[in-house]
Order: structure tokens, then C-alpha cells, then sequence
């Protein structure tokens, strides 16, 4: 399995900071925020990693990462998404690197503190399909939110409803199979003018071929001020007392 972490983006939302260097390389408490997603994905035990960055910052993350000496890395692949097309339109960037394999998705804002290793393997092992992460939020609005059916079963992916069907937010991480990449061909941009990863998983949901699992630690999404700094004092805060959960 490969992983891609998608990086690209303007950062309009946290903008002045942004003017000065790209989102993800923002600080989080004591190291840029993309380390956490880089160090979940190395934890996981995957090793051979593509970032797709973007932007008029993105010479700073080469500065920042080189070849990944950080994190036990040989190399790091780069990729450039123009403009602010979307996730699916980042993960499209990815396409001759994923190849025949699998890959792991995740978003360089989310800070995700949970051993997903077996999740993976189990994954790498069945070869096909999708999985998608939810977690309970209080603010489903603002995220991709699963409709379930009275059995429990979900129907749809929901993009930022303003009446969400459930608390269940789909975070920024995901497991595909290399079928993505033709689904991403096919897709449309949405009416914000974007190729959404929503369409890609109620394709895969519609095929009967994805699967919704639930993170039980901690996930963070850094793409506001009030998020970034509740995300540094969480992690002062959990410093303090041990490892995160």
C-alpha cells in the first residue's frame, strides 16, 4: 500500500498566516501540522509516501520535509495540484504513483491519534473496495455527514448538509482501491466549483463496495483558527498527562 497526503489548497480560511508559508506548515503546539498526518501514515507502517502540494508556498515543503530524514524516510514523492480543485482533483495528482496498488488517503489538516495499522492490513489484504472514518461531531455541517438507513446501514454521503441526516462527520482519512482513479475521471465539479471525494464514495457506496469504520481516539481537523488552536492546546494539554489516545 502507497500513501498520498494531500497538501495543496490556499488556505484562504486562515489567511493572513497563510501569506506566509502554506496551512499545513503552520505550527501545531511544537511541529508543523502536516508531520501528525505524516506520522500517522508511518505508523501504520507505510513507508512509501507521495504529498501533493500546491499554492504559492509549496517550494517551503521540500525545505521543511527534504526526503523525509524525520520520520525514518528514505524519500518523499511530490506532486502539484493547481489551483483549489478539490480532493478529489489532489488525489488525481497521484494517479502513476498509486499504480496497481492500493493506496491510503489522508488530509494534511487531520490530526488523527489511533493505531490504524490493523485497519490497513486488513485493507491491503481484501485488495478492493473502499473505507471511509467517521467520528461523532458536534458540528456535522461542516463536514461530509453519513445518512444511515433505519437499520443502520448507510445510504449516502452528504456534503455538508445545512439539516445533517447524523452526527457521523467523514474525517480526512481514507483506504482505496487504484479503481479511484477512474472515478475521479468521471467526476464533475460541484456547484463550489470542486471535484468532491464525496461524489468518489457514494460511487464506491453505490457499488456496494464501501465500508464505514469509526475512530475511536482522537482526530483533530486544523482548517480554522478556533480548530488550530484547539488543536495545540489539546496537545499541550495531553503532553502533560501521557500519550494521546
Amino acid at each position: 500500500m502507497k500513501a498520498v497526503i494531500l497538501a495543496g489548497g490556499l488556505g484562504t480560511r486562515l489567511l493572513p498566516l497563510t501569506q506566509a508559508t502554506n496551512k499545513h506548515l503552520l505550527p501545531v503546539y511544537d511541529r508543523p501540522m502536516i508531520f501528525y498526518p505524516i506520522q500517522t501514515v508511518v505508523d501504520a507502517g507505510i513507508t512509501d509516501i507521495m504529498v501533493v502540494i500546491g499554492g504559492p508556498h509549496a517550494g517551503d515543503f521540500i525545505r521543511v520535509l527534504k526526503n523525509g530524514e524525520d520520520f525514518g524516510l528514505d524519500k518523499i514523492h511530490y506532486a502539484y495540484q493547481e489551483g483549489e480543485g478539490g480532493i478529489a482533483d489532489a488525489l488525481s495528482k497521484a494517479e502513476s504513483f498509486v499504480g496497481d496498488d492500493t493506496c491510503l488517503v489522508i488530509l494534511g489538516d487531520n490530526l488523527i491519534f489511533e493505531d490504524i495499522s490493523p485497519t490497513v492490513r486488513e485493507f491491503e489484504a481484501m485488495g478492493k473496495g473502499a473505507s471511509i472514518f467517521v467520528k461523532d461531531v458536534e458540528d456535522p455541517e461542516r463536514f461530509g455527514v453519513v445518512e444511515y438507513s433505519e437499520n443502520g446501514q448507510p445510504i449516502s454521503i452528504i456534503e455538508k448538509p445545512s439539516i445533517p441526516p447524523s452526527n457521523d462527520a467523514v474525517i480526512g482519512l481514507y483506504l482505496y482501491d487504484n479503481s479511484v482513479f477512474d472515478k475521479c475521471s468521471k467526476l464533475t465539479s460541484s456547484a463550489r466549483g470542486e471535484l468532491e471525494i464525496t461524489d468518489i464514495n457514494n460511487m464506491y457506496l453505490n457499488d456496494l463496495e464501501l465500508s464505514v469504520r469509526r475512530i475511536q481516539g482522537t482526530w483533530i481537523d486544523c482548517g480554522t483558527f478556533d480548530s488550530l488552536v484547539k488543536a495545540s492546546h489539546t496537545l499541550w494539554t495531553d503532553k502533560k498527562r501521557g500519550p494521546i489516545k
